[in-house]
């Protein structure tokens, strides 16, 4: 689903509102015209439409992923993915705890345009490089990000990160995959080269790392570089299966 095909930024266009309006075939912005009559959609509210394509259309051209995070409800934040797909920075950080005061921030990957990147503590993870991976993306995608990686991150860097951001978690339990990354991986058949290994794991190999050995770094490196990559095939699953219940449903029926 398309940025194109949504009406809900618009104030008075709710869910059901929204529905009404594509099952009268209006399913682009292209194609609404306030003559059409649909149920709920009064001269102001077919106005506000109206203005608000004029005004989104110049925002999506100028590529401003900023102007719709702003304009949609947060709860639907999962609409501006196909559009920035390809600008959509993934990430996944390590740590030694949960404590973002406390503990410390160990490895950092970063998933775009099918390469990886991944940045360590103490060789070049630093607030520089942090910024710089975060730069020129339009759109961040995590798992569990908004209340974990991106304040830890925060805190620990004494960064600010004002990227549009995706947190695949909650589009996750919208479709009814809820749990970890781990089982929902698995649920929608996302294999993994170590199976076995957990946040537990992670912490255990850096303190390893820390008394000199190096395979264990080798081996948390690998693991974080491994969640960061499947966030883009979770990403794809998950919004294509709420293009498919949230928008094709209603337009096919129409």
């Amino acid at each position: 689903m398309r940025i194109e095909n949504s009406f809900i930024p618009v104030e008075g266009v709710g869910e059901t509102t929204e529905r009404r309006i594509w099952r009268e075939g209006v399913t682009t912005w292209e194609s609404f015209d306030p003559a059409v009559d649909v149920a709920g959609v009064g001269s102001t509210t077919a106005d506000r439409i109206e203005s608000f394509i004029a005004e989104a259309l110049t925002h999506l051209d100028d590529g401003d992923s900023a102007y719709f995070d702003r304009t949609f409800p947060s709860g639907e934040r999962w609409r501006l993915y196909e559009n920035f797909r390809e600008e959509t920075c993934f990430f996944d950080i390590e740590t030694t705890g949960l404590d973002e005061h406390r503990d410390r921030v160990t490895t950092v990957s970063f998933h775009r345009d099918g390469e990886t990147t991944t940045l360590v503590a103490g060789e070049d993870l630093t607030a520089e490089r942090l910024r710089e991976q975060f730069a020129d993306a339009s759109l961040l995608a995590t798992f569990n990000g908004a209340r974990f990686d991106v304040p830890f991150l925060e805190t620990a860097f004494d960064i600010e990160i004002d990227t549009p951001h995706l947190d695949l978690m909650y589009p996750c339990k919208r479709i009814g995959l809820s749990g970890g990354l781990k089982p929902i991986e698995k649920e929608i058949g996302i294999e993994r080269d170590r199976p076995d290994l957990s946040g537990r794991d992670a912490v255990r190999l850096w303190r390893e790392y820390e008394r000199g050995d190096d395979d264990a770094l080798d081996t948390l490196v690998s693991y974080n570089r491994e969640d960061t990559k499947n966030l883009r095939t979770l990403a794809d699953t998950v919004t294509e299966t709420l293009h498919e219940d949230v928008f094709v449903g209603e337009t096919v029926e129409r």
